[in-house]
Parts: C-alpha cells; structure tokens; sequence
C-alpha cells in the first residue's frame, strides 16, 4: 500500500472557505490515501471548565482543505472513507438549552469522557456497544461566504451527521470551486440516526479518505453510496420541502442518469426507497439570536442498489 498523505488537525479550520489555503494537494483519481486527524480540544476545554463561554478551542473544527487538482464547479467530488482511527476516549455532551432532551435535561451542561478500547464505546458503567465511526462533518468550499461547521447543512456538505459517511462508503460533495476544497471533522465514535441530542459520541480520530472526480455531474446536494444503497440528503424548509428535494434528486438518478421511464422511476421509488430525518443541523442559517436552533429539515432517502 502507497504511504498516506498525512494532515495532522493542526490544520482544523472553522469553516469550509474558498479562500482557506490548501492543506494538501493531490491528484483525482491518483489513489492517494489521505489521513485527516480531527481534534476534541473543545470537549477537553468543556470537561475541564464546565462552562461553554470559557471554551477557547474552535467548535467542531474541519481539518484540511486538500485541493484535488482536476475538480472543477459542475463536477462532483467522490470521496471513498476507507478507515477511521479512534483514540482512546470519546465525549458525551450536553450542552444547556440544545437539541431534543434540552427540556429534559434542564440547565446544567453535562460532560462525561467515554472509554474507547477494544471492547466497545464504554456508555456507562454497564454498557459498552460496538465502535461504529463515522464522519459528522464533511464538506467542500461554497463559492459564496465561507461555510459553517456547525450549522446549517449545506448543498457542498457541512454538519450533516449522517451514520452512513462511514469506513465502505463514498460520499459525493457537489464542486463549486476549483480543487474542490475538501475538510472533514466530527468524528463520532458511535451515533444514534437522527443525532437527537446534538452531540453524539464525540471523538478525536483519523479519518484515511481518497478523492475522485465525476465530470459534469451536477449535484444539487450531497449523496452517500454505501455499498448497499444510494442515499440522496434532501435539504429544505420546511421538512416537506426537504423531503421532495430528496425524492426530486433520487427520480432524477433514476430517469437521468440510469435512462429509467419516469413511470418506472415512479413506482420503484414509491414502494422501496424509504425516507428518515438526517442529522440535527437544519438546511437554513439560523437566526443569529439562537446559534444553535435549526431552522428546516435535513432528511434522507434510500434506494437500494440492488434495484439498479
């Protein structure tokens, strides 16, 4: 096996920026093997101080960019994770006042370190699961404004939270730049769909990705293949909007770029590609009064590639 392009999250930006220069470069479809190191240093500030205004350490940081020469806007960037390396702990977090338990859990932050070792994510002093890593954050730079790692979601990626950019999948990020621009961050150790609390099983971690280029496809949003199935993240507001987006991009896979009958596209997609809300993050920027309440729907849609 080459060596791996290593970029260490020294590198962590708070935002996914056109302007951002170049961690890395590396070549299309080269077979580079490129490993992302993610930080926690916000979760060890919040453990160690217990207090969200004393944290220093950029929230949920990307690392990168890495340039991949030969993507230019209108193509779409494949990036296949191929493994996903975890430390030795992981974080559980609430922080007062967000996601769905914040009525339940009232007004006291919560942060507990979670042991990570060849048993399985240590939970409590009784349960330990499975390691199931992931990528939180994924994107490429906007041609706009810089965009943010926490939220919302974006058509070029961001805070998507979706179990599925695991180790064996590709995830396709639509390319309005040149080089593309690609960060990755939030590495969960495990995760629940749906990321009801906001905050998951945070971890520090090295996330080893390749890149390619699909020329002239044009994404309107972001796409998993995860061996299994093609999944289209449908991005809207409100939530029906973003499932019709969803379900708009899946018919189009099917009639445009597999040359199925509109019909056929129809019928299929309404008796085997099932929908489920995404990650927590929104679809719209939120109101500058309340950083952290999404505003509209991330929301998914699953063809199984065997119907292909």
């Amino acid at each position: 096996m080459a060596d791996e392009i290593e970029v260490d999250n020294t590198h962590g930006q708070p935002g996914f920026d056109r302007d951002a220069p170049a961690a890395v470069r590396v070549v299309a479809g080269a077979g580079d093997r490129i490993a992302l190191e993610t930080s926690d240093e916000a979760y060890r500030q919040m453990d160690e101080r217990r207090d969200l205004a004393a944290v220093t350490a950029t929230i949920n940081p990307v690392t990168g960019p890495v340039y991949v020469q030969g993507a230019e806007p209108g193509d779409a960037l494949a990036v296949t994770v191929h493994e996903i390396r975890l430390t030795d702990h992981g974080w559980s977090i609430y922080l007062p006042g967000v996601g769905a338990l914040a009525r339940s859990m009232g007004p006291e932050m919560f942060v507990r370190r979670v042991p990570l070792d060849d048993a399985g994510v240590h939970l409590t002093d009784r349960i330990t699961v499975p390691a199931a890593p992931m990528i939180g954050c994924i994107g490429v730079a906007p041609a706009g404004p810089a965009a943010s790692t926490v939220m919302p979601s974006y058509p070029t990626g961001g805070n998507m939270d979706l179990t599925d950019a695991r180790p064996g999948a590709t995830v396709y990020l639509p390319v309005e730049v040149p080089g593309a621009l690609l960060s990755v961050g939030d590495i969960h150790a495990v995760m629940a769909r749906g990321e009801a609390s906001f905050v998951a099983i945070e971890a520090e971690g090295t996330a080893v990705v390749s890149v390619d280029v699909v020329k002239g496809l044009r994404l309107r949003a972001p796409r998993i293949d995860t061996g299994d199935e093609i999944v289209f993240v449908g991005l809207g507001d409100p939530v029906q909007e973003s499932i019709a987006r969803g379900y708009e991009d899946a018919f189009a896979f099917l009639t445009g770029e597999h040359g199925w009958s509109a019909g056929d596209a129809y019928a299929v997609l309404s008796a085997c590609a099932h929908s489920e809300l995404g990650g927590p993050t929104g679809s719209t920027t939120p109101d500058p009064l309340h950083p952290l309440t999404p505003i509209g729907a991330v929301t998914l849609h699953r063809l199984p590639k065997a119907l292909l």
